[in-house]
């Protein structure tokens, strides 16, 4: 209770062993009896939708340019950041492999 039910039986069984032999099986055991579970979810990934649209492939997986700003290519990576994703969106150029833009914002779009 001081721990406002935050703690599982794994949890409680390891700060018990300190000062005692105990199994685990008895704690869980005990927990279930008297409803002292642990409420807190595992939060759970949402998993990703179909492509919004797919791109014809130009590169044919020929990823060395001459020049600078010849070949750029782009990604988006979702951040799991609190209660929503972040999306980190990053232009680099295959020249040097340097990143020459980025943006984060909490939804996709072009801006």
């Amino acid at each position: 209770r001081a721990h406002k039910f935050r703690y599982g039986y794994r949890k409680i069984t390891a700060v018990l062993k300190r000062t005692m032999k105990i199994n685990h099986k008895f704690v869980q055991r005990t927990m279930q009896k008297y409803g002292w579970q642990c409420r807190v979810k595992r939060k759970k990934r949402q998993r990703t939708g179909q492509p919004y649209q797919v791109a014809e492939n130009v590169l044919n997986r020929d990823f060395q340019a001459e020049r600078p700003l010849q070949k750029l290519v782009t990604d988006i990576t979702y951040l799991p950041f609190g209660p929503k994703p972040l999306y980190l969106s990053s232009i680099q150029d295959l020249f040097n492999g340097e990143i020459i833009a980025y943006s984060i914002g909490d939804c996709q779009n072009v801006a």
